[in-house]
């Protein structure tokens, strides 16, 4: 989304338009958007597909899980005096 729009005139796409200077997209209720605010929603997006285990959008609407994410991490919480007293057992 680099540099501005060119060719202004009726180019609207579901009610969005880009701005006269081609900077901005406004949506149909006329909020803004810069290019910089677009390509951090969809930075988020792609982080929380990729969190919920998904490589895309249409994975994640197909239900198709990634094997490169579809890994799961275990969390096993030990008490630390438990730790140490098996491992080293107690002094004095």
């Amino acid at each position: 989304m680099s540099g501005t729009v060119t060719g202004h005139g009726n180019d609207t796409f579901a009610g969005w338009r880009f701005t006269e200077s081609g900077r901005e997209l406004v949506s149909p209720d006329g909020d803004r958007m810069t290019a910089e605010r677009l390509k951090g929603l969809l930075w988020r997006d792609a982080m929380e597909l990729r969190r919920a285990g998904f490589a895309s959008r249409r994975k994640a609407e197909a239900g198709t899980r990634s094997k490169q994410y579809g890994a799961q991490v275990k969390v096993v919480i030990v008490e630390l005096d438990d730790w140490r007293d098996r491992h080293f057992g107690r002094a004095g």
